[in-house]
């Protein structure tokens, strides 16, 4: 039978073998596990120490299946590759070699990436994905990044409601639709990249629990319940496995872990690094990014190549916006003079006490590559998880939408866009759900307490017309629509990334900063030395007056808008300027 993964290095999930199927559970909370196929016919799995158990059936892909406790409970495979329907039911028999591969891809390096993140379901499926691909690639993206496609319940999610991560969300495709999505990116040159969730599981459709308390402390608490039990070793090879599955058998280029802050203990998210690189080809190029709320520099660039700079985003929020609720009161003090710390040297906050967090925050960051850091002026967490979902087109005006785009998509950190953005988009991005009668209930009101401490939202009244999450006109309300000067937009994106790949990404190995500041209240001057001796100059002004500033005398790469003045950044602009050394 083709497709045998070998289960020697695959603990998790079913196993092709010569004379059918090899099913295996770890359930170390159970007397005993039985087996049912969908033809009706249950065996008993035996038990194999170690809290495994498991049985071999004649059966081959295609094959519906789950298991059941002793007292009846039926639930799927927590290492599904596949559900026949939704995350309750019949998990799915697949053939890991069926795919039949169109390209020979090794990758892309790290440097050469634009990223774009995407919703799968937004674009309409994987399908809806796909095609896209050829358009994104001739505007300049390298790389796509999907949010979690792990099965979730229902058919609208934002991902991090997934609980089962093997399976891709059947309401995206098939596994073999999700590859040829990945075969088409990779024949347009675009590195696939993919959101995985390990810090949690969602609220409906874990059964975990039942059969395997142990894979949680729930001693250890984190915004979604227990911790994840990282210090077991079955534990680890769970979210090892999914890791390696994505990169091998669906070869995606590299993996953006969510919110690692909460994986505990802290060790263990430098061991999955490890441990995940150990088992990779030498002659691929595979990437691991990370969303880490403490900013610890010790993980880049090794076991990881980046990670997500928020404070970049916070210091250009506040600058374009004014607003200083919540999280952008660390930034409101000096938002210049932090986003000017970002640009050279990573993280704004270094290990000082950031007043609205209430402690202190990050670690020194200055010694590591610009490439360490992924920059964005915005993302799905920092448009969706505003009350209405607005973009910031809806916030600030469009030159310092510009400008601040011109700078990230310029820098030598490695710049993303949102899905929309490079069109211009004012359609908002909202939180969406499809959970059942009860939960969603909790969901939508949760969703709408959230927002109680905001003065905006200190009325009852006006806190009831935040969307529901779980309204389907919620969900179709984020399709990103194009607006009337979607071209200019999109024209301006694309000239932006043209100069980033002709005149910034050929000299970005070996860049280092040589410093950045603030020239006024709202406008920065940051330099680098790039990899072949040139220096790049940036200079942005995000304020409504010419900002007086030392320039180089070099002419001028590009400008966002406005005139160029020699002494001065024009408002709402940013200039870039490449000059050697000797100059």
């Amino acid at each position: 039978m083709s497709g045998a993964r070998d289960d020697t290095t695959t603990a998790f999930g079913p196993v092709l073998t010569p004379n059918g199927t090899r099913f295996r559970l770890w359930a170390p909370g159970a007397d005993g596990i039985e087996l049912e196929l969908s033809s009706g016919t249950r065996l008993a799995m035996a038990p194999r120490g170690g809290g495994w158990f498991a049985v071999e059936a004649p059966v081959g892909p295609g094959t519906r299946y789950r298991f059941h406790l002793p007292d009846g409970t039926a639930f799927p495979d927590p290492a599904s590759r596949a559900q026949a329907e939704d995350v309750h039911g019949f998990s799915l028999v697949t053939d890991p070699e069926a795919y039949r591969w169109c390209t020979d891809w090794r990758g892309r390096p790290w440097h050469e990436a634009v990223i774009l993140e995407v919703h799968a379901g937004i674009c309409g499926g994987f399908a809806g994905v796909a095609a896209k691909i050829p358009a994104w690639a001739a505007l300049g993206i390298t790389a796509v990044e999907l949010m979690p496609i792990a099965a979730f319940p229902g058919t609208r999610n934002w991902g991090y409601d997934g609980v089962l991560p093997f399976a891709p969300a059947a309401a995206y495709g098939t596994p073999d639709e999700l590859k040829a999505l990945i075969d088409t990116a990779h024949a347009h040159g675009v590195m696939m990249l993919l959101d995985v969730v390990y810090n949690h599981f969602g609220p409906d459709g874990n059964y975990l629990g039942l059969y395997a308390p142990d894979f949680f402390h729930p001693e250890q608490a984190t915004p979604w319940g227990p911790a994840v039990a990282f210090d077991r070793p079955e534990v680890s090879r769970f979210f090892l496995e999914n890791a390696l599955m994505w990169i091998e058998e669906f070869r995606f280029d590299g993996l953006r872990l969510d919110a690692v802050h909460a994986i505990l203990p802290p060790e263990a998210l430098a061991a999955l690094g490890r441990d995940i690189r150990a088992h990779l080809p030498a002659d691929r190029h595979v990437h691991l990014v990370l969303e880490n709320e403490h900013n610890d520099a010790a993980l880049l660039p090794r076991p990881f190549d980046a990670q997500w700079n928020d404070d970049i985003h916070h210091c250009l929020h506040v600058l374009l916006t004014g607003e200083r609720e919540a999280y952008y009161g660390d930034f409101a003090d000096a938002p210049s003079a932090r986003l000017a710390r970002c640009l050279s040297e990573g993280f704004a906050y270094q290990g000082e006490m950031a007043p609205n967090l209430g402690r202190a925050r990050g670690t020194q960051s200055g010694h590591l590559p610009p490439t360490a850091f992924v920059s964005f002026v915005q993302n799905h967490d920092q448009i969706g998880n505003r009350a209405f979902g607005e973009r910031l087109l809806a916030l600030a005006d469009p030159d310092s939408v510009r400008a601040a785009l011109a700078l990230v998509l310029l820098a030598p950190q490695i710049p993303m866009l949102f899905m929309g953005e490079e069109i211009g988009t004012r359609t908002p991005f909202l939180f969406f759900t499809d959970h059942a009668e009860g939960l969603a209930d909790l969901v939508r009101e949760g969703r709408r307490a959230e927002f109680a401490r905001f003065s905006a939202f200190s009325d009852p009244a006006r806190r009831a017309t935040i969307p529901d999450p779980n309204a389907e006109t919620t969900f179709t309300a984020s399709i990103p629509a194009p607006p009337p000067d979607a071209e200019e937009w999109e024209a301006f994106v694309e000239d932006m990334i043209a100069a980033r790949h002709t005149h910034v990404i050929p000299r970005l190995e070996g860049a280092v900063s040589l410093g950045a500041q603030a020239v006024s209240e709202h406008a920065v001057v940051a330099r680098w030395r790039m990899g072949d001796g040139v220096v790049l100059t940036l200079a942005a002004n995000f304020g409504a007056e010419p900002c007086p500033a030392e320039l180089p005398a070099a002419l001028t790469l590009i400008a966002s808008s406005g005139a160029v003045d020699d002494f001065a950044i024009p408002p709402r602009a940013t200039l870039a300027f490449l000059e050697s050394e000797a100059e």
